[in-house]
C-alpha cells in the first residue's frame, strides 16, 4: 500500500459518531472530521521533530564525551548507552499509542490502515533522523558544540507546535468503569495460587463458559498456562477473592504472560541496537573520511546510512512486499508480526558478522602500515568499508523495529497500549543497560595486567572485533530462543 492509498477520503462513514471516543473538549466525535491520517500526520510531523532533536544529540554524543570532556571510550560508551536507556522513556510510548488510537479498529478499513502507520510512523522518524544526523554531526564537529546541541532545543519547541496544532482533529479514548486491567491479571494469578492444590478444570469447561459468554477462545489457548485456569474455580477461604474469575479475565492474563519470553529474547536485540552511535562511530573516525580533497565527513554521519535504508526498505516492504504476501499467506499484514521480528533479528545477526570481519580488516591495516602505535594517524582505509554493517542494520531495524512495535500494541489488553508500547521501548532501554554494563565487565575482565582491553582508547590496540563476534552470538543465541517460543506463541487478536 502506497501513502498515496492512504487518504481518508476513502474510509466509508459507517458511524457519525465513533463509540468510545471524545474530543480534546470531552465531545463525541465524528468519523468524517477527526482520526485517521487526518489526525496521524500531525503525530507523526511531531515525532519526526522530536526524533531530529533526539539523534542530532545521541549520534555524536560519544565524539564529544571522549573529545571536549575526555572521556576514555569504554566510558564515554557506557554513558552513551545509560544516555538512550534514560532518554527514551518519556513521551515517546505514550504518542505512539495515541497515533495508532486514532485509527478505529472497529472499522475493517481503518483497522488496515493501522498497520500502515506503524509502517509509516518509522518511515517519518527515520527520515528525520537522516536529516539530522547529516547535518548536526557536521556543525558540531567543523562549527560549534552549542549551535549543534541548541538547535535540537528549537526541534522539540516545533514539536509541540505542531502537536497543538491537530488539537480539534484528535480521537481521545474513554476510559470505562471496569476495573483497572492490572487488577483484573493480578485477581487471575491471585486466585490460581489460591487454589494451587485443587485440580484443574477440563477444557470443556472453557468451551462451555465461552459459549455462554459469546466468546470465541482457540484451543489451544485454553490448554497453554493451564495452572491459570484454576482462577476459573471460587476460590476457598477468601471473601476478597471468593468471586470465580470468568473466561476473558483467564485469557487476557494469559496473553499478558505470552509476552514474557517473547521479551526477554528480544533484549539481545537492545544489546546490539546501542553498538551504532557508539563503537561504531569510533571505528569510523579512525578510517579515511574524505570525500573530496577538501570535504571530510564526520564519523556519526555514517549513521545515516541506517536511516536512507530503512527510508528505503519501508515503503518498499509496504507497497511490495505485503501485498505480493498477503496474496499468497493471506495474512493482511503479508506475514506475521513475529516473523517480521524474527527476520529483523537474523539481519542483525548478519550485521554483526560484517562488522567484526570488518574490524578485522581495519587492525590489519593498521598493522601493515606501522601505525599500531599512532592511533592520531588516519589508516589508510576508506571508511567505506562501513557502510555494509550500517545498510544491513538498517534494513533489519526495518523489519523487526516495526514489527516490535505493532506486537507490543496489538497484543495487550486496549487500555494497556501504552504499557505494551512502553515494553517495546524498555527492549531498548535495558539492552542500553545491559550494554553499559557487558562493557564494564569486559573492560575489567580484559583490561589488567599491563595488558590493553577490548575497548582500549588507542582502537588499533584494542579488540572490537571480538566484541563484535561476541554480539553476534549473543544475538544467534536470542534468536534461536525466540524461534523457539515464537513458534508456541498464541496470538490473542486474530492475525
Amino acid at each position: 500500500m502506497s501513502i498515496s492509498d492512504l487518504s481518508d477520503t476513502e474510509t466509508p462513514v459507517v458511524a457519525a459518531t465513533v463509540d468510545g471516543c471524545v474530543d480534546f473538549k470531552g465531545r463525541p466525535v465524528y468519523r468524517a472530521s477527526s482520526g485517521g491520517w487526518r489526525s496521524a500526520r500531525f503525530i507523526i510531523g511531531v515525532e519526526m521533530a522530536e526524533r531530529f532533536a533526539y539523534y542530532g544529540i545521541q549520534s555524536n554524543l560519544v565524539t564529544y564525551l571522549t573529545g571536549p570532556l575526555g572521556q576514555s571510550t569504554a566510558t564515554a560508551a557506557e554513558n552513551v548507552n545509560l544516555w538512550l536507556a534514560i532518554g527514551l522513556g518519556g513521551h515517546k510510548p505514550c504518542v505512539q499509542a495515541f497515533g495508532a488510537d486514532q485509527f478505529d479498529g472497529k472499522d475493517p478499513l481503518e483497522s488496515k490502515l493501522k498497520s500502515s502507520f506503524f509502517n509509516w510512523w518509522y518511515f517519518g522518524l527515520c527520515t528525520a533522523a537522516l536529516f539530522s544526523i547529516l547535518i548536526l554531526s557536521y556543525i558540531q564537529d567543523n562549527l560549534n558544540w552549542s549551535l549543534g546541541f541548541g538547535i535540537p532545543c528549537i526541534s522539540m519547541a516545533f514539536a509541540f507546535i505542531v502537536f497543538l496544532l491537530g488539537s480539534k482533529t484528535y480521537r481521545c479514548s474513554i476510559k470505562g468503569n471496569e476495573r483497572s486491567p492490572f487488577l483484573r491479571i493480578g485477581k487471575v494469578f491471585v486466585v490460581a495460587v489460591r487454589n494451587g492444590r485443587r485440580a484443574t478444570p477440563p477444557a470443556l469447561v472453557h468451551e462451555v463458559e465461552a459459549e455462554e459468554a459469546h466468546e470465541k477462545l482457540p484451543h489451544e489457548s485454553s490448554e497453554q498456562f493451564k495452572f491459570l485456569n484454576k482462577a476459573l474455580l471460587a476460590s476457598e477461604g477468601s471473601k476478597k477473592y471468593g468471586k470465580v474469575c470468568i473466561i476473558s479475565e483467564v485469557e487476557e492474563a494469559k496473553a499478558f504472560l505470552r509476552l514474557v519470553p517473547i521479551w526477554i529474547t528480544s533484549l539481545v536485540y537492545g544489546i546490539v541496537y546501542a553498538q551504532f552511535s557508539t563503537f561504531f562511530t569510533k571505528q569510523g573516525a579512525t578510517m579515511d573520511r574524505r570525500v573530496a580533497s577538501f570535504f571530510e565527513i564526520p564519523a556519526a554521519s555514517l549513521q545515516s546510512f541506517i536511516a536512507l535504508s530503512i527510508v528505503l526498505t519501508i515503503p518498499v516492504y509496504d507497497s511490495v512486499f505485503v501485498p505480493k504476501a498477503r496474496a499468497f499467506t493471506g495474512k493482511p499484514a503479508g506475514i506475521t508480526m513475529l516473523q517480521r521480528i524474527g527476520t529483523g533479528m537474523f539481519l542483525y545477526v548478519l550485521s554483526m558478522v560484517i562488522a567484526a570481519l570488518v574490524e578485522m580488516k581495519r587492525l590489519k591495516t593498521a598493522e601493515e602500515y606501522g601505525l599500531i602505535d599512532k592511533p592520531n594517524v588516519t589508516i589508510p582505509m576508506s571508511v567505506c568499508w562501513l557502510i555494509p554493517q550500517y545498510v544491513v542494520a538498517g534494513v533489519s531495524e526495518a523489519f523487526a523495529m516495526v514489527g516490535l512495535q505493532e506486537f507490543f500494541y496489538d497484543q495487550v489488553p486496549t487500555e494497556l497500549r501504552s504499557i505494551g508500547l512502553s515494553l517495546y521501548l524498555g527492549i531498548l532501554g535495558v539492552g542500553s543497560f545491559l550494554s553499559s554494563f557487558l562493557i564494564s565487565v569486559i573492560e575489567k575482565a580484559t583490561g589488567g595486567d599491563g595488558h590493553e582491553s577490548w575497548f582500549a582508547d588507542n582502537l588499533n590496540k584494542a579488540h572490537l572485533d571480538y566484541f563484535y563476534w561476541l554480539l553476534a552470538g549473543l544475538t544467534a543465541a536470542g534468536l534461536i530462543s525466540f524461534w523457539i517460543f515464537a513458534k508456541s506463541y498464541i496470538y490473542n487478536k486474530p492475525s
